[in-house]
């Protein structure tokens, strides 16, 4: 099959064949199959969500050769050697939302779910494909910015689609109700996703530069902005229900959370909102060191003490008191994990001696052959993810709630060790620093290490999106097969 790409020539647009560079590389074809199969399996129901998709997929697929086929300089600071990835940040979570639709659209048919649950994920899909759009329309007019004609035609393509998307999702937003909410304020919400989106990956790029591509930015930061929005919208609803005091309001557009995803999403959100708060505190300490002479040599355990202090109020008082005004725990949360823990003590605690067992000896195993061996580090990274399969699978089946749970505490310890490790924080940042470099390769930096959060959140993404109705069995499974076993597999046959 003859290649085809587009180069100007006296304002024409000529086709030249046999060029190395392909527009439907095996990325782009996987993303695309996807989603044409997802496509096919729409109901009419939500004809108007697949339209979007498929104009923000053609408007991403443009951006992405646009960006990957000129041999113009990066317009950002992106991880040396990876493709831009444009079309998979903003389809992934566009097409899981709507996937999951069509399995909720297929439980209301059969009269196993209320309306309230369709009508509140698809405003989260309107809010996602709004996010996606905002970063779209970012990069595509930062494309048009380069003086390299090549690169032009691609963004211009991009902003026709975008265009025609925005016209659906606002026709669609006005013409359906989600939760109670009026059009406008529905247009403002899925409005301040994408304006929000736009700015955090603006941020994410500048702040870590070549930590990673802009498909995996985009990835990232739609998903934060996604989770904290529905945060902020479920303290909203919750306060709507206390100042209008009016149960049938309340109980009608109720958003329904477990304690569990309660608990994750209080953590996790907590957590990452916390290092704005560290810096400002840490930039405190550092004045106030200046100012006093001889202070200087307290400076290190001034910093631990901070952040211990810092750290502990935000997980005892203010991330405990945010789940208890949105869900009723009747007892401190740390409290009702101990309880949850105990409740079938010997299955539970069985589970995390196996766990412990297993971390430790490979842990120290893997760390001293990196350290001893000349053994690649990205094979030693695949034993990671045959012991994510040991560790995971065994729960998943015997104990899928407790590992709900301990997926969220693991993603908590996770952005614990991040923190103090970017943040150098005495006695542990330089240990934990030198401990965590020797697993990196070259898609990790010094900056930011994101390998062992992608691993996690792989296995732990399909588990928490089974929650409540699900019609397949094997979708928790996914994340474990695929990435414990499909993605080592792969590395014998050079994929």
């Amino acid at each position: 099959m003859r290649d085809l790409i587009l180069f100007p020539r006296k304002t024409r647009f000529w086709w030249r064949p046999s060029m190395t560079t392909s527009f439907l590389n095996g990325e782009r074809a996987v993303a695309v199959c996807f989603i044409g199969i997802l496509l096919y399996s729409l109901p009419l129901s939500l004809l108007f969500h697949g339209v979007a998709l498929s104009l923000l997929t053609l408007a991403s697929f443009s951006l992405e050769i646009s960006f990957d086929s000129s041999n113009v300089p990066s317009l950002f600071h992106t991880r040396p050697g990876a493709s831009s990835g444009i079309l998979l940040g903003a389809v992934t979570l566009p097409s899981l939302l709507l996937s999951k639709l069509v399995q909720l659209s297929r439980g209301f048919s059969l009269a196993q779910l209320q309306i309230q649950e369709i009508q509140y994920l698809t405003l989260q899909y309107w809010a996602t494909s709004a996010s996606a759009c905002g970063v779209v329309l970012f990069l595509a007019f930062a494309r048009r910015r380069s003086p390299v004609p090549l690169s032009r035609w691609g963004s211009s393509l991009s902003l026709c689609f975008i265009f025609l998307q925005v016209l659906i999702s606002v026709a669609a937003l006005a013409t359906t109700s989600q939760i109670g909410m009026h059009p406008a304020l529905k247009l403002a919400w899925v409005f301040c996703h994408g304006l929000a989106s736009v700015k955090l990956i603006q941020h994410f790029l500048r702040t870590f530069p070549s930590c990673a591509s802009i498909g995996e930015a985009f990835l990232v930061t739609s998903g934060i902005v996604l989770y904290f929005c529905d945060m902020l919208l479920l303290t909203t609803k919750k306060l709507h229900g206390l100042l209008v005091s009016s149960e049938s309001v309340s109980a009608e557009h109720e958003i329904s959370r477990s304690e569990i995803s309660i608990i994750i999403q209080g953590l996790v959100l907590g957590l990452l909102v916390y290092p704005i708060a560290l810096k400002y505190f840490l930039q405190i300490w550092e004045w106030s060191i200046n100012t006093c002479a001889g202070a200087r040599r307290y400076y290190e355990i001034g910093r631990t003490v901070i952040f211990l202090a810092s750290l502990g109020f935000v997980l005892i008082v203010i991330v405990p008191s945010w789940m208890q005004f949105v869900k009723e725990f009747r007892v401190h949360p740390f409290f009702w994990v101990i309880s949850f823990v105990f409740s079938e003590p010997s299955k539970r605690l069985s589970m995390c001696i196996y766990w412990m067992c297993i971390i430790c000896v490979s842990v120290l195993r893997f760390y001293n052959i990196s350290k001893n061996s000349k053994i690649e580090r990205i094979l030693l990274r695949k034993y990671y993810h045959l012991m994510a399969v040991l560790m995971f699978l065994p729960a998943l089946i015997f104990q899928p709630k407790f590992l709900d749970l301990a997926f969220g505490a693991a993603l908590a310890i996770f952005l614990m060790l991040e923190i103090i490790r970017v943040w150098r924080i005495w006695p542990l940042g330089q240990p934990i620093n030198q401990f965590m470099n020797a697993f990196t390769d070259h898609r990790d930096s010094d900056l930011l290490i994101v390998s062992h959060f992608s691993l996690l959140l792989g296995c732990a993404l399909p588990i928490w999106m089974s929650t409540g109705y699900n019609d397949r069995p094997l979708a928790p499974f996914a994340g474990i097969l695929s990435l414990g076993i499909g993605d080592t597999m792969s590395l014998p046959f050079g994929i």
